[in-house]
């Protein structure tokens, strides 16, 4: 659960926060899922981790059968000296954005 998606998924990738991404060098993020409340986010979390692989990996299906990685790009915001003056950055929002078309 987080309040910033993309800052988090810069987060794992760059391995500076100790979890099991981390730990099993996951890079992609295939499935998210929004919430108002933060207590309706952390029900829902702790619901997932309730769930057997097979479920889990049913829900991706469901939501990204090929599971393209829904944050690639993320991240230069982060990293400014990447992007040069004339590069658009783009950001979770926009990649949200473009989901639900």
């Amino acid at each position: 659960m987080t309040n910033d998606l993309e800052r988090r998924v810069f987060e794992h990738r760059e391995g500076k926060t100790p979890s099991f991404a981390a730990h099993y060098h996951c890079n992609r993020l295939v499935c998210f899922e929004r919430y108002v409340s933060a207590g309706s986010a952390i029900a829902r979390e702790k619901q997932l981790k309730g769930w057997r692989r097979a479920k889990k990996l049913s829900l991706i299906e469901r939501e990204n059968p090929t599971w393209i990685d829904l944050s690639e790009g993320w991240g230069k915001s982060f990293v400014k000296e990447n992007a040069g003056p004339s590069t658009p950055l783009r950001t979770a929002q926009d990649d949200i954005e473009l989901c639900k078309t």
